[in-house]
């Protein structure tokens, strides 16, 4: 795996490039004004809207992605395959988010959302790999933060999978306002 391309911050303007065995995945800020039909569709997948719960109309979408896009510690992101946009991902200070109230977090804690969008692919493997290249890029993009960590729902076998075939290990469950999960960390090696 190699990275062309890496910024300093998880912000608005970033973006990265890796190369990965499916090929050049990148990873750039989300525009709600064009995006938001792409990531309404993903979210209104069955196995998608199973774990997200967002099954929403496109407006209220749009909205989520605004206030994602607005907020001072979550940006959101859409990651893509050689050009194609194949993920969703929200980055976030896991600090600052009212996360740190269910579990002992640590100043500059990074936090990771994502959802595989098309169907085709999931069950591949290749959510380890996307995990693996941003986890790295935001330890690299934060040399404060000590770890990245990402709350799973407890029914999400194969995104909690997925995370430890990446390098997160199990925390603890935890139980959030909408959702029994699992807390998994990948501390900086």
């Amino acid at each position: 795996m190699t990275t062309t391309r890496n910024t300093t911050t998880p912000g608005h303007a970033a973006a990265t490039g890796t190369h990965l065995p499916a090929g050049l995945f990148t990873l750039c800020p989300v525009d709600p004004g064009t995006d938001t039909p792409l990531v309404h569709t993903w979210m209104n997948d069955p196995e998608v809207a199973r774990f997200w719960e967002m099954p929403h109309p496109a407006d209220r979408i749009g909205r989520y992605l605004r206030d994602q896009h607005t907020s001072s510690h979550s940006a959101p992101y859409l990651g893509c395959l050689d050009g194609t946009p194949m993920s969703y991902w929200e980055l976030y200070r896991a600090d600052l988010d009212p996360l740190a109230r269910h579990y002992t977090a640590r100043p500059h804690d990074a936090g990771v959302h994502l959802l595989l969008g098309p169907a085709r692919h999931r069950g591949r493997g290749l959510g380890a790999q996307l995990l693996r290249a941003v986890s790295d890029w935001q330890l690299a993009a934060d040399p404060r933060a000590e770890r990245v960590v990402a709350e799973p729902d407890v029914r999400n076998t194969r995104s909690v999978r997925a995370f430890r075939r990446a390098g997160f290990r199990i925390e603890q469950e935890i139980e959030l306002p909408d959702k029994r999960a699992v807390l998994m960390v990948r501390e900086r090696s």
